[in-house]
């Protein structure tokens, strides 16, 4: 599984981003899809998750601010980002594995794509 993720760029803190990651192949509804994050100097961190029947479970950094979603139909998942602010700074990467996330480490991982926050 290839994933491209993209939608990322510069926003003021309030501001909104959606970002987008396609994968290739024919078995994406079969994979658990998620989100991560890294920021400068930190490790990467989990952001939000969606599994194979559309469950959706994020971290307490950014619930009721950002959504995921997916679309089997066009191999896709997003990432809604609203109420942005600085501290959501990273290079966001979109992942994909056969098991539960986080729970379990992704087997697959996109190149990532930058969100910048300004204050």
């Amino acid at each position: 599984v290839q994933l491209q993720a993209s939608g990322g760029g510069l926003v003021q803190a309030g501001g909104s981003l959606r970002l987008s990651c396609t994968a290739s192949g024919r078995t994406f509804n079969l994979y658990a899809m998620a989100w991560f994050r890294q920021a400068p100097g930190k490790g990467r961190e989990f952001v939000a998750t969606i599994t194979t029947g559309e469950s959706t479970r994020y971290a307490d950094s950014v619930r009721g601010r950002f959504t995921i979603s997916r679309d089997n139909a066009k191999n896709s998942i997003y990432l809604q980002m609203n109420s942005l602010k600085p501290d959501d700074t990273a290079v966001y990467y979109c992942a994909a594995g056969t098991s539960r996330i986080p729970a379990s480490t992704p087997t697959y991982w996109g190149q990532g794509t930058q969100v910048t926050v300004s204050s």
